[in-house]
């Protein structure tokens, strides 16, 4: 006789409430899941999966506070994910990032569970961190918030709260009102989604939000520092003295 397989742990997150019955009504008529978290929010998400490590993660696209793509770059590639929603328009982005299947309201039992056979079958292939990244806003549009986790804790800093950018190592550091935030992520990724007219590269280390310049200072021969509102120094090359210049 077959064992029967383990029932896969799952996780709903959707704002409506009638929506999160629904889904978990629906697994319950399939069958071989434990739904183990219901969440009304993606931070209520993001914490469930880091303290359940669910199998899946079924997921709405349009939420308040963060998006179904932001919490998908939160909590990483190893979980994967089913998005749900009743709008189809976000099914290109959702296979960019590489989730396991994207279920489009209403759904039968038979496409639910063809998305359940998915996850079950899930390679070990994993989305790059990068088109994460990039498919967390629309195409084209510049970032307007940054979304970052740190343990369970999330911090969402709107782009004009950013008064600049530092790299460290295989990390950048946002500083926004006298704080520091850590993100996994390179300054060159980073600068390609924000809007260069608002931020441009002084130095091989540092994007500035050029609103929160105050002056350009010679420093030594060809050697130049930023001077900045709050009165933070930063170092300027000598190609960020000149991408300054063609803003300024």
């Amino acid at each position: 006789m077959t064992r029967p397989a383990d029932p896969l742990t799952a996780v709903i997150v959707d704002d409506e409430a009638p929506a999160r019955l629904a889904m978990r009504h629906a697994l319950g008529v399939v069958g071989g899941v434990e739904v183990v978290a219901e969440c009304a929010n993606g931070f209520e998400a993001v914490k469930a999966v880091t303290d359940r490590r669910p199998d899946v993660l079924f997921l709405d696209v349009q939420m308040p506070k963060l998006d179904g793509f932001e919490v998908l770059e939160l909590v990483g590639v190893e979980t994967p994910v089913v998005f749900v929603t009743a709008y189809d328009q976000f099914a290109l982005r959702a296979f960019e990032v590489h989730a396991v299947d994207y279920l489009l309201k209403p759904f039968t039992p038979e496409r639910l569970a063809a998305a359940l056979d998915r996850v079950r079958q899930r390679t070990t292939t994993q989305p790059d961190a990068a088109a994460l990244r990039a498919s967390a806003r629309p195409p084209g549009a510049p970032l307007e918030r940054v979304v970052i986790r740190d343990g369970a804790q999330v911090h969402v800093l709107p782009v004009d709260s950013i008064d600049f950018v530092r790299a460290e190592d295989d990390y950048v550091a946002f500083h926004a009102a006298g704080k520091s935030y850590l993100k996994e992520q390179t300054l060159a990724d980073l600068e390609t989604q924000l809007d260069p007219r608002r931020f441009v590269r002084i130095h091989r280390s540092y994007l500035l939000n050029i609103e929160r310049l105050a002056r350009v200072e010679l420093y030594a021969k060809d050697s130049r520092v930023a001077i900045l509102t709050g009165g933070a120094t930063l170092p300027v090359s000598r190609a960020g003295y000149q991408r300054l210049q063609q803003l300024l």
